[in-house]
């Protein structure tokens, strides 16, 4: 088969390193892709909101089938156009992609369908979104309805901070995605990420994951895109994973067909694990990044007939087989992200690194200029690695780091802390 793969991220680095080993593989484009997935697969320039252009693309290099990595161009409907040009693609159709798109449609569908999630407030002016949140308190949280790269979320510790997130989602902090807002109840617990595919019909559980959001060690600073994940995540245990499903993701699956709208792709459930139980946090509709890394060390299966699985309808006679070994991948940003930060810094000691046949280094933000690699984005390196347990992956995630020569770089020193408490408490 010729595939063509969609986006230009870590995760993309992860989807195309997974896909490139399937024996059923002919050739392996990737849109506008970057310098890591350059090594093994065709990089190419094309405009991905151009609907047209992709799909004569796909005619001319006879593409049997389309992945889409990144949020945007599902929300933009390019799946719905590939579709109906009679391409088989995996990623859902724009109005499925609401559930990332807009966060007030996510929360509707819990109430429809009685989805544990947090209580929340829909707004389109800030005097009535501030009248809510005087009425329920603080901490509280503060969501731009739309796509905000990750950065649209507030935790309002107290009112003021609640008050002045308000005034810049509406203020247009983030463009045309702070709107409308969403106000939501503080949810207190054990942050899980949960993967699933569906057909629209059937679902197949993958794999459970945990992120670190905020820039800095010990949880501090801004919230970022992402900073460092592993998996599994030892809160989702069996029991919790069948409560999720069962609660959560059957419900979501049954009621977004009734509406209309099939959810055909990937569920990435962001979960608050309660002392009621799970909750829902958001849902993604596409994979995690960098949670994408740490799944694809895991994964034991092809990954191209369970995504095939989805567009075709027929997720029910797949199956997914995952390593029992942890997997963990380090974020190395460039300084100032997820602020300001400078581009084009020269990366040296990345074939050193990886030397480890248990490591991988998916590039983030990376381009080749005159022979050398450098820096071409906020998030630019994921260090990934897998061993029996998640303190061993974390030791060769760092001790490869140490061998990489970016003095532009930054990372967290305590990516996957809570995991390894759990194992020197066992």
């Amino acid at each position: 088969m010729n595939i063509l793969l969609i986006g230009s991220g870590g995760r993309e680095h992860a989807l195309a390193w997974s896909l490139a080993k399937s024996p059923v593989l002919n050739e392996l484009f990737v849109a506008p892709g970057n310098a890591g997935i350059e090594q093994f697969a065709k990089c190419i320039a094309l405009d991905l909101t151009d609907h047209r252009s992709v799909i004569e693309f796909c005619r001319l290099h006879d593409i049997n089938f389309v992945v889409i990595g990144p949020e945007a161009p599902l929300v933009d409907g390019l799946s719905d156009s590939l579709t109906h040009a009679g391409l088989r693609v995996f990623g859902p159709s724009s109005a499925a992609a609401q559930l990332e798109g807009s966060k007030g449609f996510t929360k509707d569908m819990c109430a429809r369908a009685n989805v544990p999630t947090a209580a929340y407030g829909r707004f389109d002016n800030a005097d009535a979104a501030k009248t809510y949140i005087r009425e329920q308190g603080a901490p509280i949280v503060v969501k731009a309805d739309g796509l905000a790269a990750g950065k649209g979320v507030i935790i309002a510790m107290n009112e003021q901070e609640a008050l002045d997130a308000v005034d810049s989602c509406f203020d247009g902090a983030f463009g045309d995605a702070g709107a409308e807002v969403v106000v939501e109840e503080f949810l207190e617990g054990e942050e899980a990420s949960f993967f699933v595919l569906s057909d629209g019909v059937n679902a197949l559980p993958l794999a459970t994951a945990q992120d670190h959001k905020r820039a800095f060690d010990g949880d501090e600073g801004p919230n970022t895109g992402g900073m460092g994940a592993y998996s599994p995540a030892p809160v989702m245990t069996e029991e919790m994973m069948d409560r999720v499903m069962k609660e959560i993701i059957h419900p979501t699956i049954a009621d977004m067909k009734a509406q209309g709208c099939p959810f055909k792709g990937v569920l990435y459930a962001g979960l608050m694990i309660t002392k009621d139980g799970p909750k829902l946090i958001e849902y993604n509709v596409r994979f995690g990044d960098p949670e994408c890394q740490v799944l694809m060390m895991r994964l034991k299966t092809d990954l191209l007939p369970i995504l095939l699985g989805c567009a075709e309808g027929t997720l029910d006679l797949v199956d997914a087989e995952w390593h029992s070994d942890p997997a963990v991948t380090v974020v190395m940003a460039s300084k100032g992200y997820p602020g300001s930060y400078e581009k084009l810094t020269e990366i040296k000691g990345l074939v050193e690194a990886a030397a480890d046949p248990d490591v991988e280094i998916f590039h983030a933000g990376t381009v080749v200029a005159d022979e050398k690699l450098l820096s071409n984005g906020g998030r630019v390196l994921n260090i990934t690695a897998r061993a029996a347990t998640v303190s061993q992956a974390r030791a060769k995630a760092y001790a490869a780091i140490e061998k990489i020569d970016w003095p532009e770089g930054f990372y967290r020193k305590d990516i996957g802390w809570r995991a390894v408490e759990r194992e020197q408490q066992s």
